[in-house]
């Protein structure tokens, strides 16, 4: 998902429908008899799902466009619905925020919020924007150089001392006895 990989010379709506390819029940010959064996009826059964898709993610006014002219945040937002059309019950979303403004950021978490709350699938996100995490994620695990250090509900984790120090920074206390310590006239001299 961070890197962006659509078909650029299609239009939303057919890179889409690519992430509906596996649901097709009919093959090379049977959708050759395209309005005979039902090809035609299936067909505008998946369309309606992306029409569906589309309405969620708010793409009706780019579902004719190429891909290729979109901006990077709508280019973003289609990889998603690509994503939700294969109907994951399990989704893992790799820095879906990164190279993003802040509404395009505002915009995908709330879309992002939905995918769990109206779709039901699990989000599994890997996001570098702490903000980001606090305010959508249920529960937060925290990796430092690949070694878990915290997990739990997010206020939890934004308090735990390891991540405040991996992640926050910490000032380092003073460590020398200040009789000792050089006054500002000895430094400057």
């Amino acid at each position: 998902f961070q890197n962006l990989a659509l078909f650029h010379h299609m239009s939303v709506l057919d890179n889409v429908m690519v992430g509906r390819h596996h649901l097709l029940k009919n093959n090379f010959l049977t959708g050759s008899l395209y309005w005979l064996t039902g090809a035609r009826r299936e067909e505008l059964k998946h369309r309606e799902k992306v029409e569906e898709i589309i309405d969620f993610l708010d793409l009706q006014s780019v579902r004719k466009a190429p891909a290729g002219t979109l901006s990077y945040g709508l280019r973003k937002r289609v990889e998603l619905a690509r994503a939700m059309a294969l109907e994951p019950h399990l989704i893992l979303l790799d820095e879906p925020m990164a190279g993003m403004n802040f509404e395009e950021k505002e915009d995908m978490a709330r879309y992002i919020v939905d995918l769990n709350e109206e779709f039901g699938m699990t989000v599994v996100m890997i996001e570098h924007d702490m903000g980001v995490v606090m305010d959508i994620s249920h529960r937060v695990m925290v990796l430092d150089f690949g070694r878990k250090i915290a997990e739990g509900d997010p206020a939890a984790v934004l308090a735990d001392p390891h991540v405040k120090r991996a992640y926050l920074g910490e000032e380092d206390e003073l460590l020398v006895d200040p009789d000792e310590a050089p006054s500002i006239a000895e430094d400057a001299a």
